[in-house]
């Protein structure tokens, strides 16, 4: 137990802060690096001896140098044992079906590959065409009544039985075994096709293969129904899935018969296929090729297109044709184009090389488009009360397909036949769009003016020239047209565009249209544009109906242009602004403004079109937030409010900085981080006019610096966060002492102090309450080290802020079960040490701390030597308490924190204090709770130091100071 000593009287150790610098400094070593570098790989030379055959004599050494190589590399270069074990005693049908459909897919990767990253394939159509084609009708659907003809036949069944048996199943099917469904809305639809779906993949594995294919037959029927024409290509793309299901399970099966022995190679022939493979590939083309209806018999035999590898090498090529011909049975022509998109698509996945079915499927689309004005067609559409332009935009999924597969990689003499078969047709304009959409932006753009005359000549009751603008428009934003053409293309296309009476096709143009202008043009044909936008959708208020479309203008307009001088030089670019008055819609707009200045702004600006601008986005941002906004959406608008804010410079001109921060703290006053960087701003300000003027004390500049003060110390009562306050008061009274404004100075450490008792003892961190006792003892210790070059107030008294201080911190409601509070006392000793210092660790030029107005004066001294017994009267006594509370841990800590820092600033000559290190040293071990490595260091540090000349009773302290083990 510690005996607290009578009158201990502290004396602090004399320092040379700039010896014990110098014998601290590492000592330079000339290393000559060649060709060493750390990151370099480590060379190994292996020397090894080998033995002739004859006994006694040896060859010369062999010397090899190679790389390290990773120590894990020849265990990754291995199989899994535990993968190798698994697999042996694995069933091994299971483990060569498992093998089997891993190659498939290997290889079906491989075949897609074979067209190109640079092909958009179906699967990115799929959702924007169930998207766009919806209905409100109601819908039927074909049920189909499974039998018990359907499973597997008994093995005793002869092979002429089972296939008897299962033709009659196909019968029966075709029979009547069927039950229609009416009066589905289109999510029951959608439901039920998902549901035949999983049925396909269900009879499928319980080898129920009839009913699988009863089943894809089904589906198939549905697209002859055109009852609901608008839903089509919905339909479509639904049952297709299906189709695209039952093709990958009848091919992975047959693959998984090809080959008693090992797996096919990826580059198969047909002469790699076993005989029992290829009579099971032929049973199910007979199969189908039974089935009586064309459109049923067309999909499926589609739909395993890719099986034909198995029988022949020219099995496919031989097929396509004839599928294409079977097509031309087909007598409606919407079911019939897209019955040619899906055997264009299974071409191009299965066979991309082959071009020609890809020909005679377009052409025969060509023909067939003088069927869409015919009586049957016709007659359709009356009944269902659909107008013509809405049943041509029908087509279009279909034809772009088949337009983007045969364009695809095409030369450009292609596009060249297209386009004279178009004018052939009309300028037909559904097939006018498909071609634009289709082949290269490229090829598009070098023959812009002529697709400009052939739009212009096309028919406008069949399908909108608007659409048609804006597919040309796609093509130009990606590519250039030539540069002669440029401005007339724009022309040409604005004068058609301008005259759109619907206000939404208007936009929807005009949006497209924007990107060509902005990558090609200046600001002033872009603020012709943005003009023309605003009087088109002013009247009635469109705009509020436009808000997807204004918003992808301005952010077309933002890749373009980066000098926000010259964006904000465009007069109609903030009244197009204005247009944003839904305040979700107008913030999200400010945000993309803000983001992209931030990006691309390099240099801080003053130009004041460009501060005008940005204050009122900024502002707009701000003015959203409200009780209700989300914390994450705070921190993004106050993000890039503060990115607005570092990039305003005035240069040297301080003062106007200055306003402008006044002003901004005015239009951003409801957001804090905002606040706390204007006052980090202002703070480099202040310092920014130290230095500029070299520590000149002319009365402007004093009285510019004393203004920033005030900016500061009225802005940071303002802020909620207790410890953003505290840092910032803290913060500001540095910068207003390193400027010598000793009485600004003096307010904020004031200001400081007095709120401390209002720290909770829990704060908010990252939405989660913690403890504040860490913060604060950081805070608490940078403050300290600051008060060493505060001078004292000539009116408060000797010390009066460190007095404060710890008044403050001996008054503060601590937790009883940690030694906060102690540990500041602890923290404080070093500080007064460093005090009693003839010259201070360290000081602020033109400032006049306490080294100076006391010089060392013996009563300062003595003042701070009481204080520090004080301090130490106090720990002493906690220690105690925490002897008799048997918190024996808590009280080794303490006492080696003290016993450090004695060891550290205390005058140890003194025999007090020589005593009182070696009975801290005794009860930081007494229980056994001291680190021994750490008592240890201690030591050693204590033994070093006794060896300086100035140092001795060092020495003779180590002796005292015996180490416990805990054993």
């Amino acid at each position: 137990m510690i005996v607290k000593m009578a009158s201990l009287h502290w004396h602090s150790r004399t320092r040379q802060y700039q010896l014990e610098k110098e014998s601290l400094r590492l000592e330079t070593v000339p290393v000559e690096f060649g060709d060493y570098h750390p990151l370099k790989p480590i060379t190994v030379t292996d020397s090894k001896t080998r033995r002739t055959g004859r006994k006694g004599s040896t060859s010369s050494s062999s010397s090899s140098s190679s790389s390290a190589p990773d120590p894990l590399s020849s265990i990754l270069d291995g199989s899994d044992p535990l993968s190798v074990f698994a697999a042996a005693v694995t069933d091994p049908l299971s483990a060569r079906i498992s093998a089997v459909e891993s190659g498939n897919r290997k290889q079906d990767k491989d075949d897609e590959t074979d067209v190109g990253t640079d092909f958009e394939p179906w699967s990115g159509k799929r959702s924007e065409i169930l998207a766009r084609f919806t209905t409100t009708e109601k819908l039927s659907i074909n049920l189909f009544i499974g039998s018990d003809k359907g499973k597997a036949p008994s093995p005793s069944s002869a092979v002429s039985e089972k296939v008897r048996t299962r033709l009659e199943e196909l019968d029966d099917l075709e029979e009547g075994s069927q039950k229609e469904m009416l009066n589905l809305s289109q999510q029951d639809y959608v439901n039920r096709i998902e549901e035949l779906n999983q049925n396909l993949k269900e009879a499928w594995a319980s080898d129920q293969k009839v009913k699988a294919l009863k089943i894809v037959i089904q589906c198939s029927k549905l697209l002859s129904d055109t009852t609901v024409i608008q839903f089509y290509p919905s339909k479509f793309v639904l049952i297709t899935d299906i189709l695209d299901t039952f093709g990958r399970l009848v091919y992975d099966r047959i693959w998984s018969m090809c080959s008693d022995t090992q797996l096919l190679p990826d580059s198969f022939s047909s002469d790699d296929v076993n005989d029992t493979a290829r009579e099971t590939c032929l049973n199910w083309f007979f199969k189908i090729a039974s089935i009586r209806e064309l459109i049923p018999r067309l999909y499926v035999e589609a739909a395993i297109l890719k099986c034909n590898r198995f029988l022949s090498k020219m099995g496919i090529q031989e097929t396509l044709p004839r599928l294409t011909a079977m097509i031309r049975g087909i007598g409606d022509p919407l079911v019939a184009v897209y019955a040619r998109a899906y055997l264009c698509r299974v071409g191009m996945e299965v066979a991309p090389h082959i071009k020609e079915s890809l020909n005679k499927n377009f052409f025969d689309l060509l023909t067939t488009f003088k069927q869409i004005h015919g009586d049957s067609v016709q007659n359709q559409l009356v009944m269902q009360n659909v107008e013509i332009p809405v049943y041509l935009t029908l087509y279009s999924p279909a034809i772009d397909w088949i337009m983007q597969c045969l364009a695809y990689r095409a030369p450009e003499v292609l596009l060249t036949e297209m386009m004279e078969r178009c004018r052939k047709l009309g300028n037909n304009a559904l097939l006018l769009n498909s071609i634009m959409s289709a082949f290269r932006s490229e090829f598009i753009a070098a023959r812009a003016m002529d697709f400009i005359m052939m739009i212009k000549e096309s028919d406008e009751a069949g399908f909108p020239k608007h659409l048609l603008f804006i597919s040309l428009g796609r093509s130009l934003a990606c590519a250039d047209p030539p540069e002669n053409d440029r401005l007339t293309v724009l022309n040409e296309a604005w004068k058609v565009i301008t005259k759109l009476r619907n206000q939404q096709d208007y936009i929807n143009c005009a949006e497209t249209w924007v990107e060509y202008t902005c990558r090609h043009f200046t600001k002033r044909e872009v603020n012709t544009v943005l003009a023309d936008i605003i009087k088109h959708m002013t009247p009635d208020r469109a705009f509020e109906d436009a808000y997807p479309q204004l918003q992808s203008v301005i952010r077309k307009i933002l890749l373009y242009f980066h000098d926000f001088s010259v964006l904000f030089s465009m007069e109609r670019f903030l009244p197009f602004l204005d247009m944003f008055q839904r305040d979700s819609i107008r913030v999200n707009v400010c945000q993309a403004i803000m983001e992209v200045f931030i990006r691309h702004q390099q240099e801080p600006t003053r130009d004041p079109v460009i501060l005008n601008a940005l204050m009122h986005v900024c502002k707009t941002m701000h003015d959203s937030v409200n009780a209700l906004t989300l914390d994450d959406e705070k921190r993004s608008i106050a993000g890039l409010i503060n990115g607005f804010i570092r990039m305003v410079s005035f240069g040297r001109d301080f003062e106007q900085q200055l306003s402008f921060c006044v002003e901004a703290r005015a239009t951003f006053c409801n957001l804090e981080t905002v606040l706390s960087q204007l006052i980090h701003s202002v703070n480099q300000l202040a310092m920014a006019t130290h230095r500029v003027v070299k520590g000149s004390h002319s009365r402007k500049t004093a009285a510019f610096v004393r203004a920033c003060a005030a900016y500061c110390f009225i802005t940071i009562p303002s802020l909620t966060g207790i410890f953003n306050r505290l840092i910032l008061y803290l913060h500001s009274g540095q910068i207003a002492l390193t400027n010598n404004c000793l009485s600004q100075a003096d307010a904020f450490f004031k200001a400081a102090i007095s709120l401390l008792p209002d720290v909770p003892r829990l704060v908010l961190v990252e939405g989660k309450l913690r403890p504040s006792e860490g913060f604060l003892i950081e805070f608490l210790q940078n403050f300290l080290s600051t008060l060493l070059v505060v001078p004292d107030h000539p009116e408060q008294g000797v010390l009066f802020l460190v007095r404060g201080l710890l008044n403050i911190v001996q008054d503060y409601n601590w937790e009883d079960t940690n030694d906060a509070k102690l540990r500041i006392y602890i923290s404080a000793l070093p500080l007064l040490a460093a005090m009693s210092q003839e010259n201070y660790l360290y000081r602020i030029n033109k400032v006049e701390s306490n080294e100076t107005l006391y010089g060392g004066d013996p009563k300062f001294v003595a003042e701070i030597n009481k204080l520090c017994d004080t301090l130490i009267d106090q720990i002493l006594d906690h220690l105690k308490s925490l002897g008799k509370e048997e918190a024996f841990q808590r009280q080794s800590s303490i006492a080696i924190m003290l016993l450090n820092t004695l060891l550290a600033h205390g005058d140890l000559r003194n025999n007090r204090l020589n005593q009182m290190v070696v009975n801290l040293w005794n009860l930081a071990q007494k229980y056994g709770y001291a680190d021994t490595r750490a008592m240890v260091k201690i030591l050693e540090f204590i033994k070093l130091q006794g060896q300086k000349a100035d140092m001795r009773h060092f020495s003779e302290l180590a002796v005292r100071l015996p180490l416990q083990s805990r054993t």
